[in-house]
């Protein structure tokens, strides 16, 4: 289906990286320039339907993002599909036909209904088969920004998606002029398939920024000869690189806004004194973002469609599933870049917001690509005296977060502490949670490469490749920690029971699992419908992964138990451990796995509540 050959510029270049250097050589451009600069850029907007009953098509068209025609699969003959708005308390009807020659389905991320409408075939259902049209039909249960996609096979990663809109059935807390939906995904002209077996014969076949000679002369003169043989001894026993930050990379992948490439950009307008909502959407594949509007502060209201205290950042990163909405009141003088750089810094998408349809933003420079330390290897660094060599450095705000379930300065602290410890090993409702770090027999063998001895909590870290922005650049970074419910907590019972589950693999021979355990070796994961539970997540991984509980809430514990905030997607970072609650209040199986699309074959497990 997908052609092999790579399209080649006259220049010699292919156009995709053609594209990735274009942002240095925008730089050389006064700003603002005209957008008659873009030649040939088209920027295309996203096609909206609302109402109660849809009729949505499954279809192949052939698309060009790179210079060479490609087939995706797509949505009513679009790519990204459709933005469906719905009402919330309306029952929505929609009608799929799958005109594909395989199996297909749409799962409706992150919305609260019943199991046999969720869309994963072999869970809820058994998927739409060609020439089969499927009716989901349900009541929608809440407001905010969502998305939807394929569940099967790697249709996602074809074109196979779009977002949600759901309006408020009461006044919106949200006090916004104008609103906008930013998706921002990846594509490559590759066959998924072929991206998969490469990834299986060397996990770093995408990986062109691995340490050279010269890093190596560079550590020495830094470091000394003996810290850099053992900080490099260590990670060749190992097996593992402390460049590896994303098996997929901008080498293969073209980074798309609402399906515009780099080179067309995509483009919003506002009206001078507006106050503009921008939902943004991370239905990527497997590119995690970091988003941030030069010039622009950014006062996040939303995460995951769920109202939170709003709290201004300059930047913030998405995990792959992740949706948040932002307000930002531009100067109605200048044009405004919505600049989203993957977190390897392979490449970005981007977008204008402009007061003027001529003008267009500067695109910055990509930030520097972050080296991986040992802390994401889950290790206590203070423990670690003879190893001072090492990049100790590159970890140094992973110190506050060691104080697991505590708050922001603004909180009493010690008080909390104390509650939270009195619980005894589970600990509070939403302090996170106390138990011992247990790593089951099934985590050990050639199919887990490491085991986080002492993971810190993921809640204050902002990630790798942002955890200096404050300091140096002046940059203030979202992490949960800032994430706080508008609403009171739902439900304020403690927690029954708390499952630990360990987030495994072996990086080098591109093996995935949960507890040691791949999902086709699995058993459900049983609840009890009604009880509340813990589920702390460890990441025995040097990789951050987007873990998404179908069906029911996540309720992070961010350390205020009265506003526990919903999510529906939770990105775990290397190395750490994160906790949230949940109320089995649906019956039902339901999935639960990694979102990043070539780790979910074996990152996955089936939950079912009975």
């Amino acid at each position: 289906m997908f052609a092999k050959n790579k399209a080649i510029s006259p220049l010699g270049l292919s156009r995709r990286r053609f594209v990735l250097g274009a942002g240095s050589a925008l730089l050389l451009t006064a700003i603002p320039f005209s957008k008659k600069a873009l030649a040939g850029a088209i920027s295309r907007g996203l096609t909206t339907l609302s109402g109660k009953v849809f009729d949505l098509s499954l279809d192949y068209k052939t698309v060009n993002f790179t210079g060479s025609e490609r087939l995706a699969t797509v949505i009513n003959q679009t790519l990204p599909g459709p933005v469906l708005r719905w009402k919330e308390g309306e029952t929505v009807t929609l009608r799929v036909k799958n005109n594909l020659a395989e199996t297909s389905s749409l799962h409706w991320h992150g919305l609260i209904l019943e199991s046999a409408m969720d869309g994963v075939p072999g869970i809820s259902f058994d998927g739409i088969k060609p020439g089969e049209t499927f009716e989901y039909k349900f009541k929608v249960q809440q407001s905010g920004t969502y998305w939807y996609h394929s569940h099967s096979g790697f249709q996602e990663q074809t074109g196979m998606y779009g977002a949600i809109v759901i309006d408020p059935q009461e006044p919106d807390p949200v006090a916004y002029d104008n609103e906008y939906v930013v998706m921002l995904t990846d594509w490559t002209d590759e066959d998924p398939t072929d991206v998969y077996a490469k990834l299986k014969k060397m996990s770093g076949y995408y990986n062109f920024s691995e340490r050279t000679a010269g890093d190596l002369v560079d550590e020495i003169k830094k470091n000394g000869v003996v810290n850099t043989f053992n900080a490099r001894a260590m990670w060749n026993k190992a097996r593992m690189s402390d460049r590896d930050l994303s098996d997929v990379t901008g080498h293969t992948y073209t980074y798309l806004m609402n399906g515009n490439t780099p080179e067309q950009g995509w483009q919003a307008l506002f009206n001078k004194g507006e106050k503009i909502r921008l939902r943004f959407i991370n239905g990527a594949a497997m590119t995690i973002f970091d988003v941030r509007i030069p010039g622009l502060k950014m006062t996040v209201v939303t995460s995951d469609g769920q109202n939170i205290q709003p709290v201004t950042v300059d930047e913030f990163r998405m995990g792959v599933a992740e949706t948040y909405d932002v307000i930002v009141e531009p100067d109605s003088e200048q044009a405004y870049c919505i600049f989203a750089q993957s977190i390897d810094r392979t490449g970005y998408a981007v977008g204008n917001l402009s007061p003027d349809a001529n003008l267009v933003a500067q695109v910055p420079t990509m930030d520097t690509a972050a080296v991986l330390g040992h802390a994401d290897m889950g290790m206590d660094m203070s423990a670690m005296a003879g190893m001072s060599g090492m990049d100790h450095s590159a970890m140094p705000d992973m110190e506050k977060p060691a104080m697991s379930g505590m708050k922001q300065p603004s909180m009493d602290h010690s008080g909390h502490q104390m509650k939270g410890m009195a619980a005894g090993a589970l600990g509070l409702a939403g302090f996170g949670s106390n138990s011992e770090i247990k790593h089951v027999k099934s985590e050990f063998g050639p199919h887990v490469d490491m085991r986080a001895p002492t993971p810190k909590s993921g809640l204050y870290d902002p990630g790798i490749g942002l955890r200096q922005h404050q300091k140096q650049l002046g940059r203030k970074v979202l992490n949960y920690g800032d994430i706080v419910g508008l609403q009171p907590t739902s439900d304020p019972r403690e927690p029954g029971r708390e499952i630990q589950l360990h987030l495994t693999g072996n990086m080098s021979r591109y093996m995935w699992s949960m507890n040691g355990i791949k999902f086709a070796d699995a058993e459900p994961l049983q609840l009890k419908y009604g009880e509340r539970l813990r589920i702390t997540l460890v990441n025995d991984t040097m990789m951050a992964h987007p873990m998404h509980l179908h069906g029911m809430w996540s309720e992070l514990e961010t350390g205020e138990p009265g506003y526990i905030p919903k999510k529906h997607t939770v990105l775990v970072q290397p190395g750490s451990k994160i906790s949230y609650l949940v109320s089995a209040d649906a019956m039902g199986g339901w999935a639960y796995h990694c979102h990043l699309l070539y780790h979910m074959l074996g990152m996955f497990r089936k939950v079912v509540v009975s």
